[in-house]
């Protein structure tokens, strides 16, 4: 029986991470330790839960279900949910929000500082072209994923990336024990950490990425499906350790970055101004390409696992090129309309998503308990959904919220429904449909 040696275990975990680890990843750890301050450890933990052991729980949680990926695991709930759910999962960190923030992300934190202040429109349109332009070359070889990923541009990221934060911690701006945490942070470092890691989008991405490893793993020789799933467990847990360490560290570096400057309006404009300090003019350099590197990667990765799943959704329907085509296409358009856009009507998706994906992960993992029997299935999703709903009503924008008349709803949920207003009202929702469903799972079985 082909095992993977650890060396090429190695490689896949690199190339895992690499779809992972994008420039969100390193925005959202600078901005959480700017603002924790002192609380930077109680707020990693929560951060830590949501964007590193969720993901990991998620690779998981495919591995072990021996499933092919996300639509065939989603849809042990039932055919139209899953395809329901693998459509808007795959569409929500692909060409709608995911991808886009990636062209506009690399631009605002790496390129806009380097060019005067006029025409900025054109130059993101400019720049966005060329970034997906790159993104397509690579998507329509994914066979060769493997090596772009896991043995160029990982490696690549990670060699600018060590530059940066290993000069930041060896002459530390401030020490963070002197630094007053701001915000939620001063009261709820922890909660306000958990709901920060879902803007990593990973533990969404981890159900999507599934099929990528799989693949991978499977053109290494390794066919058996026991050892295919003990070699995705072990890429994620591999991959998990690297993304916990560097995490930790551009949390710390954040925060000891407050002893020399104010908290920034977001983690870009702080890594933007902590490379400027240790590095003058070639600090904005080290930045645009350690930036755009991430979001190259995991911009390959998502419109490669997009494309796949989409073809394999609609066998009959546009070929894997078309695809990869189209969502480039459509995530060049969506980019343009600025990152500011995509963020404010990201949030209220992901915390319709992530409940969702949260919930599907721990029944996947602890399946073997009620026989993955579809009535607990669904009562404990059904309930889920009806909760986050109102998670994602009252994370839209507010001129949003009042044009659809939407605020006695949402002032009736935060009253009513436990723990809403701290972001997690669908808790309580999804332990009863899960007691439930286990209910009438013993009733029928009696």
């Amino acid at each position: 029986m082909k095992k993977l040696t650890f060396r090429q275990l190695l490689v896949v975990a690199s190339m895992l991470f690499g779809m992972f680890f994008g420039a969100g990843n390193l925005i959202f750890p600078a901005s959480m330790g700017q603002m924790a301050g002192r609380n930077l450890w109680l707020a990693s933990v929560g951060f830590l839960i949501t964007g590193v052991g969720l993901p990991l729980l998620g690779v998981a949680a495919l591995g072990v279900s021996r499933e092919e990926g996300l639509l065939e695991l989603s849809s042990r709930v039932g055919k139209g949910y899953g395809l329901f759910f693998t459509c808007l999962l795959y569409l929500t960190i692909g060409p709608f929000f995911a991808i886009p923030r990636c062209a506009t992300v690399s631009y605002t934190v790496g390129i806009q500082r380097m060019l005067p202040a006029t025409g900025q429109n054109a130059a993101l349109a400019v720049f966005s072209l060329v970034f997906f332009g790159a993104v397509l070359f690579f998507s329509l070889r994914p066979g060769e994923i493997l090596t772009w990923i896991g043995k160029v541009l990982n490696p690549l990221f990670l060699c600018f990336l060590a530059v940066l934060v290993l000069r930041a911690l060896t002459a530390p701006l401030g020490s963070v024990a002197d630094i007053d945490p701001t915000g939620s942070y001063a009261a709820a470092a922890l909660p306000t950490g958990l709901l920060e890691g879902y803007n990593t989008m990973d533990a969404l991405a981890s159900l999507a990425f599934g099929i990528i490893v799989v693949h991978a793993i499977r053109g290494l020789g390794v066919e058996e499906p026991g050892e295919v799933a003990k070699s995705t467990v072990f890429a994620g847990l591999f991959s998990s350790l690297l993304m916990t360490a560097i995490y930790l560290m551009v949390t710390v570096v954040g925060a000891q970055s407050r002893g020399q400057f104010e908290a920034s309006s977001n983690g870009g404009e702080a890594l933007a101004r902590i490379a400027e300090y240790y590095f003058g003019p070639a600090g904005a350099l080290i930045l645009a390409a350690t930036v755009t590197i991430a979001c190259l990667k995991t911009a390959v990765g998502l419109i490669t696992s997009c494309g796949e799943t989409f073809v394999k959704i609609f066998p009959h329907g546009p070929s894997y090129r078309v695809w990869a085509v189209t969502f480039c296409v459509v995530s060049f358009l969506i980019a343009n309309l600025g990152l500011n856009a995509i963020l404010a009507y990201s949030t209220p998706v992901l915390m319709f998503l992530y409940p969702l994906s949260i919930v599907l992960i721990l029944l996947t993992l602890g399946g073997g308990l009620f026989g993955n029997d579809k009535t607990v299935l669904r009562w404990t999703i059904g309930c889920t959904a009806v909760a986050a709903v109102f998670d994602l009503l009252r994370t839209l924008p507010v001129q949003t919220r009042v044009f659809l008349h939407l605020e006695g709803v949402v002032t009736l949920a935060e009253t009513w429904l436990p723990l809403c207003k701290q972001g997690f009202g669908w808790v309580l929702p999804a332990v009863i449909g899960l007691a439930v469903g286990l209910v009438l799972r013993r009733m029928r079985r009696a």
